[in-house]
């Protein structure tokens, strides 16, 4: 069982929700041989737009309404492309230029092995433009611990990049409080946990899409059908919500306070002061494993 954190420090109360994926998407990465012999990049884009109900077959590549393209991964009778994402891919059209991150495809993909496809490298990639301090700051050694600490919580709220929704449906309804003034314009089970780091409550979706100007009240599905926008949502809580803690994620690594306080940021109410060792060890040991892929040290304070 996953435990869901609430998304942020105006909600006391912590729930423990399983976490499951929207559709059987949850696939392996392509291997390396895979990714050398699947064409990433084209010379143009002059690809036929996505239309509902018709049928494709594995390998048709296709523009979106959204204007993004997508490649069919399975054959399909015109399954929606941002929904249906065991049956398409994101494809990346036309030249694309070199990421700055500072984790390499190759260790994001030695990370999640398993990851569901929604969850792409390049959608992490493309959201970091939101949070420029995000493994940008300071020495190289705390630039590589704080995107290991990150990948190393949302492995954990995710089980390991496979899971976009909460499971357990019977909290939907849980998640929207009528006493803000916007209300649950997009229903009241709408707000449920998704994304990296399970965004969940209206008050969450509202105050994310305000900082990422992108109308999550009215729009909340976005955050499990955009791999960029969940990201985003993720990186949004990272650096700038303090939870159940006393600072942000990003604030706990850059001052070298410590990976355990990150924990206390994000479920500090449920795992830590020795509520819950088994969860807050589970997250340690991924740490650790992350920080030696990146080549980099764990620091002090790893436990909360």
């Amino acid at each position: 069982m996953l435990r869901q954190r609430m998304a942020a420090i105006l909600s006391a109360v912590a729930f423990t929700a399983t976490l499951a994926v929207a559709a059987p998407s949850a696939i392996a990465a392509p291997t390396a041989s895979e990714a050398a012999s699947s064409p990433t990049t084209v010379a143009s884009c002059n690809y036929t737009t996505w239309t509902a109900g018709k049928s494709y077959v594995t390998g048709d590549i296709v523009k979106y309404t959204n204007g993004n393209f997508y490649r069919a991964t399975h054959d399909n009778p015109g399954y929606d492309p941002v929904i249906s994402t065991w049956f398409w891919e994101p494809y990346n059209c036309g030249p694309t230029a070199p990421s700055n991150f500072i984790v390499s495809e190759a260790q994001f993909n030695q990370m999640f092995p398993n990851r569901n496809r929604f969850y792409t490298y390049q959608g992490l990639v493309n959201a970091l433009s939101a949070y420029p301090g995000f493994s940008k700051t300071g020495s190289d050694t705390i630039k590589k611990r704080e995107a290991a600490a990150f990948l190393a919580n949302v492995s954990h709220e995710t089980g390991g990049l496979v899971h976009i929704v909460e499971q357990d449906t019977s909290n939907y309804p849980h998640y929207c409080d009528y006493n803000r003034p916007y209300g649950c314009p997009a229903g009241q089970a709408a707000y449920y946990g998704r994304g990296p780091i399970q965004l969940s409550w209206n008050f969450n979706y509202k105050a994310a899409g305000d900082a990422l100007g992108i109308d999550l009240l009215h729009n909340p599905n976005l955050v499990q059908t955009d791999p960029a926008v969940a990201w985003k949502t993720g990186l949004w809580y990272w650096n700038t919500q303090r939870g159940p803690g006393t600072m942000t994620p990003h604030d706990a690594i850059v001052n070298d306070r410590g990976f355990g306080e990150t924990i206390r940021s994000i479920n500090g109410e449920v795992e830590c002061y020795g509520r819950n060792p088994q969860q807050v060890q589970s997250r340690i040991d991924t740490f650790r494993r992350f920080t030696q892929i990146l080549g980099t040290s764990t620091g002090g304070n790893l436990s909360c």
